[in-house]
């Protein structure tokens, strides 16, 4: 009597596992988890309730054009109340859809939940600006405004981007754009050069790199401590420097000519997308070309390659040549270059001084940014959006009299902050020897 191998059934699953074990799993092998879902049709309830049902019934209005468009768009009116209450059932399509998928096995796709938040946000916007005493914003001007209070935290997400694909955790970002702030005010002021302040502000970020790099390459000091260190020793020398000598003589030593909008013929006339591509200072523009260059230098170049080598198996990247801890050093020094540009974005750009704390925080914001654009460039360039446009939107409902209190959204940027930094926008994975010393064996 022979033996006979018998194999699984379709459906049945493998010898020793369940159905049910067969059903937790996709058919990628990635577990299919019920959050997404969950969050999503919550979220779908609160819109309904609040945006729909409990909706004002004013008509709130958004002005697309401004005085100096090419050409000129008509006032975009919504009634606030069936607004809401359409975008927040097209949202709770959306959610139940997405529980389907999951009862499939079957995770929700980006689309889904790109959709999703751009209808939230649309329909909060609504919400928002039909209660208001004024009901009436300017869409260009919310969106331009976003872009630019947006300009330094995305400076600060590249700088991560860099350190981190190349394996060091940048706590560090707050000192770097505090310091490039700082170091742009003094040298501009006393050159009355905006173009030297910004250089020097470039030198001053990356001189605060290498001393991280040093003490976490070279000396091998814990990243996240040499960062937090980092933080306290710059704030503490920007402040001492700042109450000894600017404030002594503010003229001479705290007085920089800043930057001049530099705005593109005809295309910066065009509604919403001209302001922000095409009417900016030299800083935002080095923004957009910075987001490029190092989305391509990562991705499409050999010397990215690299780098993704290193941050993710270092080991596999000595076996084949490549110097891991001099790639460490002078990408997270880079990486302080440009974080220290956009520090110069405060005292060259915002306004024409610099003041303790200037950065108010918006390194750690950035690193957020960093983690929610899941250590990629674009990605990162539009978190970085999103907060800066929470930002804005905080200043401008509590000029037009929302009802919704003033607290509550001033710390929109802060609670965008929380929900991405807890993974709540999806899962996030670092490189692999991220925060992970180098020893050469």
């Amino acid at each position: 009597m022979s033996a006979t191998a018998t194999s699984p059934l379709p459906g049945r699953g493998t010898p020793g596992t369940s159905p049910q074990a067969d059903e937790a799993q996709p058919t990628s092998g990635k577990p299919v988890l019920w959050k997404t879902p969950v969050l999503l049709s919550a979220l779908g309830l609160v819109a309904f309730v609040f945006f729909g049902l409990m909706g004002s019934a004013q008509t709130a209005r958004f002005g697309i054009s401004t005085g100096g468009d090419f050409f000129q768009l008509p006032v975009l009116e919504v009634p606030a109340m069936p607004g809401g209450i359409t975008l927040s059932v097209l949202m709770l399509g959306l959610a139940a859809y997405s529980v389907y998928l999951k009862t499939k096995v079957r995770p929700t796709p980006a689309w889904l939940t790109i959709t999703f938040t751009v209808l939230f946000v649309v329909a909060f916007l609504i919400w928002v600006v039909g209660g208001a005493r004024t009901p009436s914003i300017s869409l260009a001007g919310l969106i331009a405004g976003s872009v630019t209070l947006a300009v330094p935290l995305v400076f600060g997400s590249l700088s991560g981007v860099l350190c981190e694909r190349v394996g060091v955790v940048n706590i560090a970002i707050e000192g770097q754009l505090l310091g490039g702030a700082f170091t742009a005010a003094i040298v501009a002021s006393i050159t009355q050069n905006p173009f030297v302040g910004l250089l020097a502000a470039a030198v001053a970020g990356a001189a605060v790199s290498m001393v991280l790099a040093v003490f976490s390459i070279r000396y091998l000091v814990n990243q996240i401590i040499v960062g937090v260190v980092l933080n306290v020793l710059i704030s503490g020398v920007t402040g001492f420097l700042f109450s000894t000598v600017m404030q002594a003589d503010k003229a001479k030593f705290n007085s920089p000519p800043g930057l001049d909008i530099i705005p593109i013929p005809i295309l910066s006339g065009i509604p919403i997308l001209g302001p922000i591509l095409f009417k900016q200072t030299l800083v935002g523009y080095l923004m957009y070309v910075a987001v490029i260059v190092v989305w391509v230098g990562l991705f499409k170049t050999k010397w990215g390659l690299r780098v993704r080598a290193v941050g993710e198996h270092p080991q596999a990247a000595d076996t084949m040549g490549i110097k891991v801890n001099a790639t460490r050093f002078w990408n997270v020094t880079l990486g302080g270059a440009i974080a220290g540009i956009g520090g110069s974005f405060f005292t060259l750009v915002a306004i024409d001084s610099f003041t303790k704390e200037i950065s108010g925080g918006r390194g750690f914001i950035a690193l957020a940014a960093l983690i929610f654009g899941r250590w990629n460039p674009i990605g990162a360039f539009f978190a970085a959006l999103l907060f800066g446009f929470a930002d804005n939107l905080q200043s401008i409902v509590t000029i037009i009299g929302t009802p919704v209190p003033s607290q509550f959204m001033a710390m929109l940027p802060y609670l965008v902050t929380v929900l991405a930094v807890a993974g709540l926008v999806g899962r996030s994975r670092p490189p692999a020897a991220s925060g992970i010393p180098y020893i050469k064996g």
